[in-house]
């Protein structure tokens, strides 16, 4: 039995073992007053930011944190899937097209305009993600933004 459900308090030890394994996965590692700080958030029911878990056969297998937001394009909020995970034991089952298929339902029925996302190039995930969407032609950019001394 799959079921996707939101995150609550209790899930942060099998959370926290499901994110080491995303990050290890990315080749990167998170500090850990960040993973703090992104676990608080996703329980503060004030912030945009949200998780949803995979459970299979009462199991914690998966899971997608999600950023929702205003866009300048839409009337309507947008939905940034920022991270989506299942455990490597798991994969091939359908986790994780569960896992956007609930998002696709929260955001028809809370009236989002859009959910997007990004991943490297090489993710084999992209297999699943094609079902849904094709890649469209953006290219990202990422800067660190510190106060330098002489910006200040």
């Amino acid at each position: 039995m799959l079921r996707i459900r939101d995150a609550r308090a209790q899930d942060e030890a099998v959370w926290r073992n499901l994110w080491a394994g995303y990050t290890a996965f990315y080749e990167t590692l998170v500090a850990e007053e960040v993973t703090a700080h992104t676990w608080a958030r996703i329980l503060d029911p004030a912030s945009p930011i949200f998780c949803t878990l995979a459970e299979h056969d009462d199991l914690v297998v998966g899971f997608a944190i999600c950023v929702l937001h205003e866009g300048t394009w839409s009337t309507q909020p947008v939905c940034y899937l920022e991270d989506l995970f299942v455990a490597p034991e798991q994969r091939g089952a359908g986790i994780g097209r569960a896992i956007i298929n609930d998002l696709c339902q929260r955001g028809a029925e809370a009236g989002w305009a859009q959910l997007y996302w990004s991943t490297h190039r090489n993710n084999p995930g992209r297999k699943l993600y094609d079902e849904f969407t094709q890649a469209d032609e953006s290219v990202r950019y990422r800067l660190d933004v510190k106060l330098r001394p002489s910006d200040a």
